[in-house]
C-alpha cells in the first residue's frame, strides 16, 4: 500500500479539503479553509519525491519529468478520488491534492436554492458556475450533471481537466473526456462535440477566448452548456466574458450573451460553526428580460439593484445568502461579514452575536 493512502484516509476522516506534501514541512491539511500541520516530522526532499512517485504511473512520471508539473487524479476506491498537482520548485518536488468524495451530492444537499433546478430544466442556453478557486464549483457542476442524468434521457458530454466525479449511466448517457488522455484541449473537444450529438455539454473551465466563444456558439445552436469561470460575482462574470473579446466584437457578444445566458451561480464556502464542515453561500442571477436588456445595453453595473427587486423569481444576492446562513445558526456573523459586500447589513447580527457571547461568558463565570 502506498504511504500516501494512509494520509488520504486520515484527510477524509478529518474532513480535509486539501492535502499538501512539501519538503521541509510535515504533511499539511486544509480543514475549514485553514492549513493545519500534522504532528509528524518535516519531510525531506527524498521522502517527498518517493511519496509522490509511488502513486504515479510510469507514463505520469515521464510527463512530470518532461513538463516539470503534472495534473492527475488518484483513485482510492471507497475513500474517494484525489485531484493532484505535482510540481518541481526550488526545494525539490511537492504536490497538492484536492479531496473528491466517492459520492455525488444533490443540489439540495449542497444548499443550492430550488431555482437552480428550474434553470437546469432549460434545454438550451449557457449556465455559468463561478467563484474563486477551491469554492466548490466542481462539486456543484457534478450535482448539476447528476440532476440531468437522473431526470432526462439525454446525451451529456463533459470535458474536464482532469475528470473528478465519475458519473454512472442513469436516464442519460454521460461521456466524460479528459484533457491529455481523451482530448488535446477544451477547444479541440468542443469543436468535435457538435458532431457527437450532445444535448448537454459540461466544460470544466472556460479558460480562454476560444473556449468561451465555442461555448457560447454551442449554446446558440440548441445545446445546454454548463461551464465555470473564476469570478467573484455574477456581474463581474458577465464583464469578464465581454472584456475577453476585442473592442470591435464586444457589442456582438453582448447581444449573444443577452439571448443565450440563462443564469450565473456564484458561490463561496464558509466555515460551519461545528468546526468541521463548510457551508455554501450562493449568489444566483437569473437572466430575465430586464437583465437581458441591461447586458445588451452595456449596463451590467445596474444588475445588482435589479437582483434585489427580483427575489420573487429566485434571484439571490451573496449578502442575502450569508445572512440566511447566520440566521439558520450554521455560520457565525463574525465569519460571514468577512465575505460580505455590504458589511453594514450584518450590524444587527454582529450585535446579537456579541450579546449572546457575553451572556455565555457571564453564566460560565457564575
Amino acid at each position: 500500500m502506498p504511504v500516501l493512502d494512509k494520509v488520504f484516509n486520515a484527510a477524509a476522516e478529518h474532513f480535509a479539503s486539501d492535502i499538501h506534501i512539501a519538503p521541509g514541512e510535515p504533511v499539511v491539511l486544509r480543514i475549514q479553509g485553514q492549513l493545519k500541520r500534522l504532528k509528524s516530522g518535516p519531510l525531506t526532499q527524498e521522502q517527498c519525491r518517493k511519496l509522490i512517485l509511488e502513486i504515479l504511473t510510469p507514463a505520469q512520471r515521464k510527463q512530470l519529468e518532461q513538463d516539470l508539473q503534472l495534473d492527475f487524479v488518484y483513485d482510492l476506491g471507497d475513500v474517494g478520488r484525489f485531484r493532484g498537482n505535482a510540481m518541481f520548485h526550488q526545494a525539490g518536488m511537492s504536490a497538492a491534492f484536492r479531496f473528491i468524495p466517492p459520492w455525488i451530492s444533490s443540489l439540495y444537499e449542497l444548499g443550492l436554492p430550488p431555482v437552480v433546478e428550474k434553470v437546469l430544466d432549460n434545454h438550451q442556453g449557457l449556465i455559468l458556475v463561478t467563484g474563486a478557486a477551491g469554492q466548490g464549483k466542481s462539486t456543484t457542476m457534478a450535482a448539476m450533471v447528476d440532476y440531468i442524468n437522473t431526470k432526462r434521457s439525454h446525451h451529456v458530454l463533459t470535458v474536464e481537466d482532469p475528470i473528478e466525479f465519475v458519473h454512472p449511466y442513469k436516464k442519460a448517457v454521460v461521456n466524460q473526456r479528459q484533457l491529455g488522455e481523451g482530448t488535446l484541449s477544451y477547444a479541440n473537444a468542443l469543436r468535435a462535440a457538435l458532431r457527437e450529438d450532445p444535448d448537454v455539454i459540461m466544460i470544466g473551465e472556460l479558460r480562454d477566448l476560444e473556449t468561451i466563444s465555442l461555448a457560447i456558439s454551442a449554446a446558440e445552436t440548441g445545446h445546454l452548456v454548463i461551464g465555470t469561470l473564476a469570478c467573484g460575482s455574477a456581474p463581474k462574470t458577465i464583464d469578464r466574458i465581454i472584456d475577453s473579446y476585442p473592442a470591435g466584437e464586444q457589442n456582438q457578444i453582448r447581444a449573444m450573451l443577452s439571448e443565450g445566458l440563462k443564469a450565473v451561480v456564484t458561490q463561496r464556502l464558509i466555515p460551519n460553526m461545528n468546526g468541521k464542515t463548510m457551508e455554501l453561500a450562493v449568489e444566483v442571477l437569473i437572466v430575465t428580460l430586464p437583465i437581458s436588456n441591461l447586458i445588451r445595453e452595456g449596463k451590467v453595473f445596474q444588475i445588482p439593484s435589479i437582483m434585489q427587486t427580483a427575489k420573487r423569481v429566485g434571484m439571490v444576492s451573496m449578502d442575502d445568502s450569508l445572512i440566511q446562513l447566520v440566521e439558520d445558526g450554521k455560520v457565525a456573523a463574525s465569519e460571514a461579514v468577512l465575505y460580505a459586500k455590504n458589511a453594514h447589513l450584518f450590524n444587527r447580527l454582529l450585535t446579537k452575536e456579541k450579546v449572546g457571547a457575553g451572556r455565555r461568558e457571564g453564566s460560565q463565570a457564575a
